[in-house]
């Protein structure tokens, strides 16, 4: 059986001891230093080891959201290599909630669990299979209501990875813990709402530079849209390229294995493949290509560890 949660708005979350604010490195690397660049990685990887980088800052401020309006359920959607859900597994788990993962994709039910989605059972996360129609209206009124309906009612529900204006105010702490340290920003964009909480908190002068990872060009509508729920419109200098997404979500090239292999070569750091490789050969393209003046230091924002596949959780 699972319980209610204790009051994870203060003391539950403290309980987790995150690490902040997350490491601010300087790392040596000769394709920036040989254009007068200098390179930082924002290390949010090292912020909790099972809620790390912007899925803690953008869980946290939704689970504190839940315990206050006394919801002991959340119930959120992803697709089946999806970290968010990991993510939020994990966070049942270890603070009390029950959790429901909307997959998307109803012919997955019948196959053998991949790792992520292992994970996310292990931790207790109760897994909905449905068909990539009916997810793709997920947020209409009426499907929501039936899929709450499914998970049992009375749920907390948090959108496909977490992106909303709660996890936007969440985010922009990231920008503030940035404030003085670059002249631009670089993250990888999944649903944006990083991206949209990072440039907000990023002071005068400072700039952020987003890589989505999916293609199809819709995403500046999106932080817009999620900036404006946040703060009434938009917010700080940002902008897109979007140029590095390989093929779309979950998919890499062989040009972006060379670069993360090379990577890992010369400094000894594992990339994840999906966000943090795709970023960092943005930023290492963008350097190359002069498009940053000599003098400019650029922060690297690491979301997300480059190690294997995480094993099942201690019960």
């Amino acid at each position: 059986m699972i319980s209610h949660p204790p009051a994870a708005g203060s003391a539950g979350l403290a309980g987790l001891r995150p690490r902040l604010p997350s490491p601010l490195v300087e790392l040596p690397d000769e394709r920036f230093a040989r254009h007068g660049v200098r390179l930082l990685l924002k290390r949010d990887d090292l912020i909790h080891p099972e809620l790390p980088g912007n899925k803690w800052r953008k869980l946290a401020p939704n689970l504190r959201a839940a315990a206050e309006e006394g919801r002991h359920t959340l119930l959120t959607f992803g697709g089946a290599y999806s970290n968010h859900l990991r993510a939020t597994a994990a966070a049942g788990r270890l603070l009390g909630f029950a959790t429901v993962g909307v997959v998307r994709g109803e012919e997955l039910a019948d196959r053998p669990l991949n790792p992520s989605l292992r994970s996310c059972a292990a931790s207790g996360m109760r897994l909905m299979f449905i068909d990539r129609s009916t997810y793709r209206r997920k947020a209409e009124p009426e499907v929501l209501a039936r899929l709450t309906e499914r998970a049992g009612g009375d749920c907390y529900v948090v959108p496909e990875g977490g992106s909303n204006a709660a996890a936007v105010l969440g985010c922009a702490e990231l920008g503030r813990e940035l404030r003085g340290m670059a002249d631009v920003v670089g993250v990888a964009c999944g649903t944006g709402g990083t991206l949209a909480g990072l440039a907000a908190g990023l002071g005068e002068g400072q700039r952020a530079i987003g890589f989505p990872v999916l293609k199809g060009g819709f995403l500046g509508a999106e932080i817009e849209r999620l900036q404006g729920e946040a703060y009434g419109g938009r917010r700080g200098t940002w902008r897109l390229d979007e140029r590095f997404h390989c093929g779309g979500y979950a998919r890499t090239s062989a040009a972006l294995d060379a670069f993360a292999d090379d990577f890992t070569a010369r400094h000894g750091l594992p990339l994840e493949r999906l966000y943090v490789a795709k970023m960092l050969y943005g930023l290492t393209t963008l350097t190359e290509e002069g498009a940053f003046p000599r003098g400019t230091t650029v922060a690297a924002v690491i979301t997300g560890s480059g190690g294997p596949e995480p094993a099942a959780p201690a019960r």
